[in-house]
């Protein structure tokens, strides 16, 4: 069956991305849902399909809210930062399917206040939910002192750092692409706090090789986007976004790491070969690139990974402003989680629908038809879609 083209992106949202709020996740959530499905034209109540953030919200409790009384489809994609991405695959399929007619993929999450509770906050027992690693991180690597992602990934990135000789001022080149787009963005946490080398260079290391401007940013927030049927979409108010291809695919074994054949070996690999020839579009035919930016490091790696350059040559990639907006692959255009704000990577997707309908205002990619979105899961399951102005 091929559902290259069989379903569109038709609204999209974000909430603003804080440090702080006195909204619940259930309300950022709904508040990002609301107005993504008044972006695509519709009325809550003909949402049939919903793919919800696992832990946080469930598909009833959304439904009861929109008061969508006929929910069709629901499912929830456990892959960590890869899910929002992986889910445009799995809502394409219900749509071209007939099993849905119009499907709203949401993200949201107190990721900077549920680490620093406040007195006058709501407390909340609404918690996400552990992926497949935690058993493992908990028995095997925490009591060597690996508690954390940054600890968790250091394991693959000195690898990486070490194999291909990549220096601080290369990883330094994403951080400060993604500072200068967010200075595009109104809704970028970072807008307006420019940074430079000698800034990046100072800020402190967290675990080697990664300092703290490797690292994205803890925010409050969330985001929505709705899909329906290209045709459905013609009827709609802004140009169709197309999804043209996409995959997921996760390393061996993918809950453990050092046991790996080849720990550099990510889920992108196998994935973004097939998305691709699904899309029958090559790389380097992109437009624009959002990649998903848990970590410089592993923008690099991803950028390897999807073949828009061979393995080692990332650190070439980026330099010299080809991933700056005016070269020739503007990547992040947003500010991405190191600068705008972490939604999962939802927001990428936001993004590049923005990009894809000509209506990204300063960060607007002139006469961008076609771009690529990535997703990453902790330990390195990966996620991709082509996207394509309809």
């Amino acid at each position: 069956m091929d559902i290259s083209g069989a379903a569109a992106i038709v609204g999209v949202a974000e909430t603003d991305y804080m440090r702080g709020t006195s909204l619940s996740v259930p309300e950022l959530v709904l508040e990002a849902t609301m107005a993504a499905i008044a972006d695509a034209g519709l009325d809550p109540s003909e949402i049939d399909g919903i793919l919800p953030p696992p832990g946080f919200i469930s598909s009833e409790e959304i439904a009861a809210n929109l008061g969508a009384d006929d929910i069709r489809y629901a499912v929830t994609v456990h892959m960590g930062g890869a899910s929002p991405v992986a889910a445009l695959q799995s809502a394409t399929m219900a749509i071209a399917a007939g099993i849905a007619t119009n499907v709203v993929i949401t993200v949201g999450w107190n990721g900077y206040s549920a680490m620093r509770p406040r007195p006058d906050a709501r407390p909340t027992k609404r918690r996400l939910e552990p992926g497949p690693f935690v058993d493992v991180s908990r028995n095997f690597y925490a009591p060597y002192g690996v508690r954390s992602a940054v600890q968790w990934y250091s394991m693959y990135i000195q690898r990486y750092v070490d194999l291909y000789d990549v220096e601080p001022t290369d990883a330094a080149q994403v951080a400060l692409t993604c500072r200068e787009h967010a200075h595009l963005n109104d809704k970028a946490l970072m807008g307006g706090r420019p940074m430079t080398m000698d800034d990046y260079l100072a800020s402190p290391l967290i675990t080697e090789p990664m300092r703290k401007f490797d690292c994205c940013l803890e925010t409050d927030c969330a985001a929505a986007v709705v899909l329906t049927s290209p045709e459905r979409a013609k009827d709609l108010p802004h140009a169709p976004v197309l999804w043209l291809g996409g995959a997921e695919g996760h390393p061996y074994p993918a809950d453990e790491i050092t046991n790996r054949p080849d720990m550099l070996k990510l889920g992108l690999d196998s994935a973004a070969p097939r998305a691709f020839a699904m899309a029958g579009v090559q790389p380097a035919d992109m437009d624009f690139l959002q990649i998903y930016d848990c970590f410089t490091y592993v923008v690099m790696m991803e950028l390897e990974a999807i073949g828009m350059c061979p393995k080692g040559a990332a650190k070439e990639f980026v330099a010299d402003g080809n991933i700056s907006l005016s070269g020739r692959y503007p990547m992040n255009t947003h500010g991405g989680l190191l600068s705008q704000g972490h939604a999962w990577g939802l927001n990428h997707v936001v993004e590049a629908a923005r990009q894809l309908r000509h209506e990204a205002g300063d960060a607007q990619v002139r006469d961008a038809e076609l771009g690529v979105v990535t997703g990453y899961g902790d330990l390195g399951d990966g996620s991709i879609a082509v996207l394509a102005r309809g």
